[in-house]
């Protein structure tokens, strides 16, 4: 990650933190066109993980997980993130692996951040 991908990480995480009481323990960036594609580890709860330990538990999170940060970044403009980036968040993808408890959200601007954060 050069600088800019891992501060923008920091701010995934205070987000997170933030809005969700809880924010992943790594997150790794990469930029590629108008996308900031994040990789996240360490993104459940205690409690989170006694409720994956059932089958129903599972699929219940991984709902949550996905489509309630969606959500949570629509209701919560990441201005942060806009402001550091100088662009606007138009769309975001999110998954995760629940039994992994390994995450992916794709953040897409609305401009070409690779070129201008590649140092």
């Amino acid at each position: 990650m050069n600088k800019y991908e891992a501060e923008f990480s920091n701010l995934v995480r205070s987000f997170r933190k933030k809005h969700m009481g809880k924010g992943p323990s790594k997150v790794r960036t990469t930029f590629c066109k108008n996308w900031a594609i994040c990789e996240m580890e360490g993104n459940l709860s205690p409690v989170e993980k006694f409720i994956a330990s059932a089958d129903e538990g599972k699929q219940m999170l991984r709902a949550a997980r996905t489509e309630m940060v969606k959500e949570m970044y629509k209701k919560n403009r990441p201005a942060e993130m806009e402001e550091f980036l100088q662009a606007r968040l138009v769309d975001l993808f999110v998954d995760i692996d629940i039994e992994r408890d390994f995450g992916m959200s794709v953040f897409v601007f609305d401009q070409d951040i690779q070129s201008k954060f590649t140092d």
